[in-house]
């Protein structure tokens, strides 16, 4: 899956089961070059991260309702009212989107 932006598009892994929910970015050392999104998930931490990432939450229908933009470790992110969708994306991700706009999500056919 990924999100279409002009002519970008951020590929991203939906995480739904209890382990990719549990690891996120955690331990990862390699630059992140791509994102990870967490259903049902209002809140996060950056816990046991080696880099900052950028953070994308939204509701049902992927409107944007907050964003943390180079989010470093060992940060808390507290529960957020009205977000379904969490993503944990590469940094500079955030410059590309605005609070309300509602993300274009795109199944990969390839």
């Amino acid at each position: 899956m990924y999100i279409q932006k002009n002519n970008k598009k951020i590929y991203f892994e939906n995480c739904t089961t209890f382990f990719d929910r549990l690891i996120g970015f955690m331990i990862k050392i390699e630059p992140i070059s791509t994102g990870k999104r967490f259903p049902k998930c209002n809140s996060i931490h950056t816990f046991f991260m080696f880099q900052p990432i950028d953070i994308i939450m939204t509701d049902k229908n992927h409107k944007i309702i907050k964003m943390y933009e180079s989010l470093s470790t060992e940060k808390i992110i507290l529960p957020k009212k009205n977000v379904y969708y969490t993503y944990e994306l590469p940094l500079n991700t955030c410059k590309l989107f605005t609070i309300n706009e509602i993300l274009n999500i795109k199944e990969d056919k390839s």
